[in-house]
């Protein structure tokens, strides 16, 4: 196949094009030129906003998939779906599970309602309505060549976020670890080369539609998801559960200071973490053990410089002082 990234240089579009030229195809991006490039690849240098740029990218055609990973506004997606209309025989939408409004997370569940008037920009709060937004513009432009997808957390090795990576770093870490809640309580995720993978294999074959794409295959408790990241440390951290109300008192809030924390107590949130993905598995999504994520994880962790400032997770002294307060509760 002929394959072109809108975006490709960092995380899942690095692991796209892994996945893409590992299994034969020809891979070109198309982005502003503001990472460091791929050498392995051809680049169309131009924003996604410009029809101009648009217009050159989709005269390098045809392709046989446009995969877009940085799509956050309709007016944008727009503009690209109808410059590779009749350039492209199908186009794979990066979108997330944050679509979903309440009362359910099955693909056929109702998403949330576009913002109106559209914004200019994305922001925390309209993140999923204009995701939910983009995903019917390329629908009512592209048709069924319109393929969706919308995942979860996305975690593996070169993740800029550190949603992830955190648990992982602060284990290895040693000492008494700050966790949050119920032991038990599920969690989900992806590994950006399973969901890389698989989305490469979709581009090719012959599945429509809608999919949610996390995991694991099976439900995997927090418990045994820090304790996986022991194992990778081979350490004895000791893990501190903490009451969800505790948390919250103290001003510890989710994803940002207690990365895979969804509070259970709202019930639409705890959604994000029983989100189901039948319709992605029966056409091939695969997940590969959780302790080569993990490994991987802390490997590409431990690559980065000593003072990389975390963008999530609890620093020393706050967790010292929350587990403190925990004890003396």
């Amino acid at each position: 196949m002929r394959i072109l990234i809108l975006g490709g240089t960092v995380f899942l579009g690095r692991a796209l094009t892994d996945a893409a030229l590992a299994a034969g195809h020809e891979v070109v991006h198309f982005n502003r030129g503001r990472t460091a490039p791929d050498a392995r690849v051809a680049a169309i240098h131009g924003d996604r906003n410009d029809a101009e740029a648009l217009a050159r990218a989709a005269a390098r055609g045809p392709w046989d998939a446009v995969l877009d990973t940085s799509a956050y506004l309709p007016q944008a997606l727009a503009k690209s779906a109808r410059a590779f209309d009749a350039a492209a025989n199908r186009y794979v939408l990066v979108s997330s599970i944050s679509v979903y409004a309440d009362g359910g997370f099955d693909e056929s569940s109702a998403v949330q309602p576009a913002p109106d008037p559209l914004p200019e920009a994305m922001t925390p709060e309209t993140y999923g309505a204009l995701k939910a937004a983009c995903e019917s513009t390329a629908r009512a432009i592209l048709g069924e060549r319109a393929v969706v997808v919308r995942p979860g957390l996305i975690v593996g090795p070169n993740d800029p976020t550190d949603r992830f990576t955190w648990w992982p770093h602060r284990v290895a870490l040693g000492g008494r670890v700050a966790a949050p809640g119920r032991p038990s309580r599920t969690v989900q995720f992806i590994d950006v080369r399973d969901l890389a993978l698989w989305m490469v294999r979709l581009a090719s074959g012959a599945a429509r539609g809608t999919f949610n794409a996390t995991g694991p295959s099976s439900p995997i408790a927090m418990k045994d998801l820090l304790e996986g990241c022991r194992e990778a440390a081979g350490n004895d951290a000791r893990v501190e559960w903490i009451d969800e109300d505790f948390l919250a008192a103290a001003g510890v809030s989710p994803w940002k200071d207690m990365p895979v924390w969804v509070p259970e107590s709202d019930p639409h949130a705890a959604g994000f973490m029983d989100v189901p993905i039948e319709r992605a598995r029966a056409t091939g999504l695969r997940f590969r053990p959780l302790a080569e994520t993990l490994a991987d994880t802390l490997a590409f962790s431990r690559s980065r410089p000593a003072t990389h400032g975390w963008k999530a997770g609890l620093d020393e002294v706050r967790e010292r002082s929350l587990l403190e307060r925990w004890d003396a509760r």
